[in-house]
């Protein structure tokens, strides 16, 4: 009996060892179907993670990466305004400066920058990487896009060109002076055809003297003298009035001879006297004289002097209002609106009087002395000649 009640007892307890071992390997053989599927995707994550990784690398290397990562020497690079994408990689390309241009394009346009890269001067090296290049592109090259240029009155062609030059807005003044020389290419301004048409265009200087219109203008730095030169002459499209061109066509004038007559009144007078070396003019013009006008001769001979010599005087020109009657070739310059309207509207009293000279008094007030006959004209020339000579000889330009 004690036997038996043995037997069963290790029987019960191999039986309990049995359940335990069965659902202990259970559990194991879950754990390990769970974890399987689990530890495969994380090592083909790992291997394709690392081959991305060793791929990126090698493209990066290839195209990214700078060029030389040890040349830090400055590369100048210039974006001319107008340039498209394509044009800059691939000058990029050509300056040694990426590894590749079609690659570069892509990436600006992938990254949507390849419309914000801005004109400029910049300076670049081959240590930079691509996306540091474009960033820099895109950034500028910390000058500024637009600036203000002043138009003074009273200046001619070759004034503004060179104060365009001055500004660094133009490189040179040569491309200026020739699309100013002709005209031919803003013939479809209709002042400047018609001044064309005109038998004397060929004679004159500068076909657009008298046309670039004096004022202030906000304009991009990148700009082209093409591009300046029609901002001027819309303006001056834009100041001369309808009512204006009426005027002129009651005096007998085109509107290239109130040009002309405008710069002369300009450079001879202040803004107050306008009106009166206006109507000398027009009263010399109606009796047939001749303007004499030291201005016109000084536009031809380059002179900065006061008192002008019988010499300086006779210069042949078709400039010359000493030697030919009636107006002469065109502008001498670029005239204010007010010298415009001057020319326009002479004052009446001064007209009526028949005023047909004026000197200069005092140089350096500029102050005008008129007079209606010769006489009184050479007796002022007599008083005040010494001024204009003393005027001289202090600049230098005896």
């Amino acid at each position: 009996m004690a036997k038996k009640k043995k037997r069963s007892r290790r029987d019960q307890e191999e039986r309990e060892l049995h359940e335990r071992r069965r659902y202990g390997f259970f559990w194991y053989d879950w754990i390990w179907k769970a974890l399987r599927p689990v530890l495969v995707f994380l090592c083909s994550f790992v291997i394709v993670c690392g081959l991305i990784y060793t791929g990126w690398q090698q493209i990066d290397g290839m195209f990214f990466a700078p060029v030389d990562e040890q040349d830090t020497s400055t590369v100048a690079f210039s974006v001319a305004s107008g340039n498209s994408l394509s044009t800059v990689a691939r000058n990029l390309e050509e300056a040694g400066l990426i590894h590749n241009h079609t690659v570069f394009k892509y990436m600006a346009d992938f990254m949507g920058m390849g419309q914000k890269i801005q004109s400029g001067d910049y300076e670049l090296s081959r240590s930079m990487s691509a996306t540091q290049i474009l960033d820099q592109l895109i950034s500028g090259d910390g000058k500024p896009l637009t600036m203000n240029i002043t138009i003074i009155p009273g200046w001619t062609v070759e004034d503004v060109a060179q104060y365009l030059v001055n500004l660094g807005v133009l490189k040179d003044a040569q491309e200026f002076l020739d699309l100013c020389r002709t005209g031919e290419s803003y013939s479809d301004y209709y002042f400047i055809e018609e001044m064309l048409a005109t038998e004397d265009a060929s004679q004159r200087l500068y076909a657009l003297e008298g046309y670039l219109s004096p004022n202030t203008y906000e304009i991009y730095t990148s700009s082209s003298a093409d591009t300046i030169i029609r901002r001027l002459l819309t303006q001056t499209e834009a100041a001369y009035l309808v009512g204006y061109d009426e005027r002129a066509q009651e005096l007998g004038l085109t509107m290239d001879e109130v040009f002309t007559l405008a710069s002369m009144i300009e450079k001879e007078a202040k803004t107050e006297d306008f009106a009166k070396v206006s109507a000398v003019f027009h009263n010399r013009l109606r009796e047939g004289m001749t303007l004499g006008s030291d201005v016109t001769v000084k536009y031809v001979s380059g002179s900065q002097k006061m008192f002008l010599s019988d010499s300086d005087l006779a210069v042949e020109s078709p400039y010359n209002t000493y030697l030919h009657t009636g107006l002469p070739v065109g502008p001498i310059c670029s005239p204010s609106m007010d010298a415009v309207v001057a020319a326009l509207y002479p004052d009446e009293q001064y007209v009526a009087q028949n005023y047909l000279y004026f000197c200069s008094t005092d140089p350096n007030s500029g102050e005008l002395h008129f007079s209606r006959t010769l006489e009184e004209h050479n007796a002022a020339v007599a008083m005040y000649r010494p001024l204009w000579q003393e005027y001289d000889r202090s600049r230098g330009l005896e």
